[in-house]
């Protein structure tokens, strides 16, 4: 009995001091995790437990550092999540492996549980949701909210929000033609009906535009937005068709405006600009912005690959690409994809596809090859925002009442993880950086808050750098301007340096300066997006037509 409470008391001793065993890794490469979906509720229960995580960008798939703590431990145990003990001296070493200027990787401290909420009418199962499959597999606790908390103000409570199944054009997802019959889409009508009348509103279309609303104002204070399936383009639909009728009657009671499509207003979107809306209310599809056909053949013939992105310069699309492969077997939904000809400049493209995709959805036209974007993200005011197309990771084709995906069956899911990444991006620690100026000429512009976070290898300034025009075309100006903020003196006020690198981080341009403003031509670039990165410190993005 005294030898096991001796060798207890060594062990004790042991893990309190600073040479041993201080720190707990958990391994998210493929060989070395034994369940990756758990492993990121163990990371958001620490933080929840107030313990700080290092997400370690590019290390063995995105893996998690912490201080040692029993608790976690035998979290880790009882999920059966596979981790290690190492010293503070072993950290330090990966520490500095992983901030070494030819290792693309990066540490990003994790301080705080972000509270999430899920866009759901209750407990109205019409079919199941990814996210919500996601979060209690993994044991990440969430809200279910619905049009009474968005409207009522209580959306600034959260963090983060995700939407779904939800049909923001007032049409109730486009099922009129095949399920009318049924009776859970006669209950789905009937509820909303009552829903939007009780609201005071003259039908669901004008109430879903209202949350809709409410949503991307909350996105522009600060909020993320995760949108997968159906929700990621009617949400933008119905952004752009505010003051238009795009509704049949058989929806609304009313007939569609002839001059629709001529009249919707992209301004007001988030990702899409340029796309036409089906008035056909026999037809599936929302829009001509999903790749697919109908949502009955598929776009997505195999598999879409993600982006490789930076870590020291592009962290935040490089937190919600970790991975431990870079090749996701694809999957649809009503929304399965989005054709690169209808998304936003500006907008990161993380996961793309070779697809065959029509020329017109509303015509037999030709199909063609094209490449599609799976998986985007984007900025508006100071929030974010990332468009998942697709259903169901590990469903290629879920149908509706189908049994829902049992995740124990995929514990190890690539696309479930992306999912899951973006439940822990908005806990990341964010400090000041370059505010970006976009603008269309030299005399017009205006802030863009970039991505801020720290990952503690980063320098922090309050520099405003401008860049114009932007997008380019054959040239670009960048220049350094005084700070409009009395109680902030600029750090920085020549060019000493401007790197221009692609998405996936390639060094396209590199150049010493010793001025205020430098002229660079981009003329022989490929179209698409471009970080600039100005005396060593990331100022944003570009875009080349």
């Amino acid at each position: 009995m005294k030898s096991k409470i001796f060798t207890f008391c060594i062990i004790a001793l042991f893990i309190s001091s600073g040479s041993f065993a201080s720190r707990i890794l958990i391994p998210m490469d493929e060989k070395s995790q034994n369940n990756h979906l758990k492993a990121y509720g163990i990371a958001y229960a620490a933080l929840a437990d107030s313990i700080q995580v290092d997400w370690l960008l590019n290390y063995r798939g995105g893996s998690y550092a912490m201080k040692f703590s029993s608790e976690i431990v035998e979290l880790c145990d009882s999920r059966h999540v596979s981790y290690s003990i190492i010293s503070n001296t072993s950290y330090n070493k990966i520490r500095k492996q992983i901030e070494r200027s030819n290792f693309d990787g990066a540490v990003v401290s994790l301080k705080k549980a972000p509270k999430i909420a899920v866009y759901t009418p209750g407990d109205l199962k019409q079919w199941d949701d990814a996210v919500t499959l996601a979060l209690d597999y993994a044991e990440v606790p969430y809200d279910k909210i619905y049009v009474d908390e968005v409207l009522d103000g209580s959306l600034d409570k959260y963090d983060w929000i995700h939407l779904h199944h939800e049909d923001f054009t007032g049409q109730f997802g486009k099922f009129w033609a095949a399920f009318k019959a049924a009776k859970w889409y006669r209950t789905m009508t009937e509820n909303s009906e009552t829903l939007a009348s009780r609201h005071g509103y003259k039908n669901v279309a004008a109430m879903q535009l209202a949350v809709a609303k409410k949503i991307r104002e909350f996105v522009v204070r600060g909020g993320n937005l995760f949108a997968m399936c159906s929700a990621t383009e009617t949400f933008d639909i119905a952004l752009a068709a505010e003051g238009v009728d795009i509704c049949p009657a058989e929806f609304d009671g009313t007939p569609v405006d002839s001059d629709a499509n001529t009249n919707l207003n992209f301004d007001n979107c988030l990702a899409f600009k340029d796309f036409a809306v089906s008035i056909n209310p026999y037809n599936y599809q929302h829009s001509d912005i999903d790749a697919s056909h109908g949502g009955v053949a598929s776009p997505i013939e195999g598999y879409f690959h993600l982006y490789p992105f930076p870590a020291k310069s592009n962290l935040v699309s490089s937190m919600l690409c970790q991975n431990h492969t870079t090749t996701i077997k694809g999957f649809m939904g009503q929304t399965t994809s989005f054709r690169k000809e209808v998304i936003k400049p500006g907008t990161i493209i993380m996961g793309a596809a070779i697809a065959r995709v029509q020329r017109d959805i509303f015509s037999a036209d030709t199909d063609i090859t094209s490449r599609v974007g799976k998986y985007i993200h984007g900025e508006c005011g100071k929030g974010t925002w990332t468009f998942y197309g697709g259903h169901d990771p590990e469903d290629y084709q879920h149908l509706i009442e189908n049994p829902a995906t049992d995740l124990s069956k995929f514990p190890h899911s690539p696309g479930y993880r992306l999912i899951l990444n973006n439940i822990l991006y908005p806990a990341a620690q964010r400090d000041p950086v370059p505010t970006i100026v976009i603008s269309g000429d030299s005399t017009k512009s205006f802030s863009l808050k970039q991505d801020n976070l720290n990952s503690g290898n980063s320098a922090v300034t309050t520099t405003k750098i401008q860049v114009y025009p932007n997008p380019a075309s054959k040239e670009i100006m960048i220049a350094i301007l005084p700070s409009d903020d009395n109680n902030v003196a600029s750090k920085e006020t020549k060019i000493n340096h401007v790197t221009i690198m692609s998405i996936d981080g390639k060094v396209c341009y590199s150049k010493d300066f010793d001025t205020d403003k430098a002229q660079i031509d981009v003329r022989d670039y490929i179209p698409g997006t471009y970080l600039i990165l100005v005396n060593g410190v990331y100022s944003g993005n570009v875009i080349k037509n």
